[in-house]
């Protein structure tokens, strides 16, 4: 990939997207990303549709997003700087995953994620997002992880791991990056009780947090209430919404499977699921947040550049109910 600009067209069509959905109000100061899993999935290979970066970025220029996650085949260091800023996009984040087991992240984590920061850096990029890789132990139990029979960190499991992650963190701002840790189904922090205790574990100011809607919906927990609960710590935001059917199936036990349910289309186009994105916004709105939403659905029956659009004209509907309630309140 070359990074050259793309067709005039599609910068054109971009700036004039971008001014109509422009954002007002007490979320004036957000970005609005995507992440290109929707076009090529990391971890299932039949959800991979090969397409090229320089295809998906020009799919996220076109359908009105500020910025975007680094994705499968995307090019490195300055030649994803050119290939972004071509298209007046910004790289949002680097996503890191952590291996690890019952007694702790394995010994390859460290090197693993530095290498992710790495990538963030030589990119340009602003937000490492961090969390728990998935492991069969947890994608079995995935929406269900409240039950007792579910594997969880070992007490020493736990000391490790916020061993690592303030290690992490510190070299991340260190790099003049920002770290969000994200709680991700069929890991070991899922559910809100696991949430909890790494959020008693190591300080907001160290380790903030990617409250990740969707992830913690399946997780088991209330994604508003979340926000009211960890407050400014929440300072990166993916927006999945979840579909019922297959949420049910998932929690009986009929979808076998975290994987399975990424299948069958766990997360589906905002609007069309569980999530009650105005609520979410009304508390992001309460404190001004100003980082980034994240759009991202991990798969989808429609063409990914049609539920990415989807999902931004859903959210600047959203917006739009956002900004007018609180003009009236004021």
């Amino acid at each position: 990939m070359s990074g050259a600009a793309p067709p005039p067209s599609i910068l054109e069509q971009a700036r004039r997207l971008r001014a109509r959905l422009a954002v007002s109000g007490p979320l004036g100061g957000v970005s609005i990303g995507t992440v290109p899993i929707l076009w090529n999935n990391v971890d299932i290979q039949e959800l991979r549709l090969g397409t090229s970066a320089e295809a998906i970025l020009d799919d996220i220029t076109r359908t009105g997003y500020d910025g975007t996650q680094l994705g499968l085949g995307f090019p490195e260091g300055q030649a994803l700087r050119l290939a972004v800023t071509a298209r007046g996009l910004r790289l949002a984040e680097v996503y890191a995953s952590i291996p690890a087991t019952v007694d702790g992240p394995m010994d390859t984590a460290l090197d693993e994620v530095r290498e992710r920061l790495r990538l963030l850096v030589a990119g340009g990029g602003e937000v490492l997002c961090i969390a728990f890789d998935g492991s069969p132990d947890r994608d079995a139990s995935a929406g269900r992880a409240g039950d007792s029979a579910t594997p969880r960190l070992t007490d020493s499991g736990w000391a490790a791991t916020i061993e690592l992650l303030a290690t992490i963190a510190r070299e991340t701002t260190a790099a003049h990056a920002r770290i969000a840790f994200h709680p991700h189904a069929g890991t070991y922090i899922e559910t809100p009780d696991e949430v909890a205790r790494l959020a008693a574990s190591i300080d907001a100011d160290a380790l903030p947090f990617c409250l990740d809607v969707g992830h913690y919906t399946v997780g088991g927990g209330d994604p508003v209430a979340a926000l009211r609960t960890y407050g400014a710590r929440v300072s990166h935001v993916h927006l999945k919404d979840v579909d019922p059917e297959v949420l049910a199936a998932l929690r009986a036990g009929t979808v076998g499977g975290f994987g399975a349910a990424i299948r069958a289309r766990l997360f589906t186009e905002l609007g069309a699921g569980v999530l009650d994105l105005d609520a979410i916004l009304a508390v992001l709105a309460e404190r001004r947040y100003d980082g980034w939403l994240m759009v991202e659905q991990d798969s989808g029956w429609p063409p990914p550049a049609e539920s990415a659009a989807i999902g931004r004209r859903v959210l600047a509907a959203a917006l739009r109910r956002t900004a007018a309630a609180a003009g009236a309140r004021a």
